[in-house]
């Protein structure tokens, strides 16, 4: 990712916010030294870490003091930059907001669960502790976290939200599913002839598979199709976590957790090649 191309598009934006009284200022050291760094350089480092290809903050923080210095030259230490992050949470959602993608007519949903610690050492996590929730996902039991998010057919994030473990699946469609039209391809888990009803009366037509037990029901071949081509969001969850790094089992902050989630998810934004699906019907690659 290019460092410069992206503070000047988050510098733009936190100009452009209506609200100007954030400031991010250090506090004189014993050496009467007065440190300073923009909302704009943090947010840059924050993001930028998720496509950096480092496995932890730490080390990619001392990569951009090491060899980046020209580009922040007020950095922060590392101490006063991790007391920071949880300020940039609310510019972070915001900035997201604007990077959300384009309603297509066709979208796709999912979750994905956020493990925070492993499944041995629950019972000793204090971080979490009455926040997170034990939950089962298709690769077994958990701790931690869900994330739902709905895409389109180009692979461009539309909707997310942050559940529990232990949240059904078909809880948060209506809040996620908010502003959206078309149609709306998800797996088994989405199945529920109310949530088809009520996305319906918003002019969303739910598309899903039928369990085992249940009979064939008659679909058009090009909602066939987009069932076949689910697998677009499961290559984009599989992105979140394995590039753009959003789960890890080091978090000593919820928040810090949400800023990990939220700066991740903008990362990806922000990637060149998202998957897309084949077109259908003249919609786009």
């Amino acid at each position: 990712m290019d460092l410069t191309r992206l503070f000047c598009n988050v510098d733009d934006f936190v100009k452009a916010l209506s609200d100007k009284n954030i400031e991010f200022i250090q506090c004189k050291s014993k050496r009467g030294i007065n440190a300073h760094m923009s909302l704009s350089e943090l947010m840059t480092i924050i993001i930028a870490y998720h496509s950096s290809g480092f496995k932890n903050f730490k080390s990619y923080y001392f990569f951009i003091k090491n060899y980046h210095h020209n580009e922040f030259p007020k950095l922060l230490s590392y101490n006063r930059f991790i007391e920071w992050k949880p300020y940039c949470l609310i510019p972070l959602c915001s900035y997201l907001k604007s990077r959300k993608g384009k309603i297509t007519g066709k979208s796709f949903i999912d979750s994905c669960p956020l493990t925070v610690c492993k499944n041995i050492r629950i019972n000793r996590n204090k971080v979490f502790k009455g926040i997170a929730t034990r939950g089962k996902s298709s690769m077994g039991w958990f701790f931690g976290f869900k994330l739902h998010i709905i895409v389109n057919e180009v692979g461009e994030l539309l909707s997310f939200k942050v559940t529990k473990g232990n949240i059904n699946d078909r809880s948060p469609v209506k809040d996620l599913c908010k502003g959206l039209s078309g149609k709306l391809i998800g797996d088994k888990g989405y199945l529920s002839k109310k949530l088809f009803e009520e996305l319906y009366e918003e002019g969303i037509q739910l598309i899903t598979n039928v369990r085992s037990n249940m009979k064939n029901k008659l679909l058009k071949i090009e909602d066939k199709i987009l069932l076949k081509k689910r697998f677009i969001i499961e290559t984009i969850n599989d992105q979140l976590k394995n590039i753009s790094n959003i789960e890890h089992s080091r978090h000593r902050s919820p928040t810090n957790f949400m800023v990990n989630v939220v700066a991740g998810l903008i990362s990806y934004t922000w990637q060149e090649k998202k998957p897309s699906i084949t077109s259908i019907e003249g919609s786009p690659n």
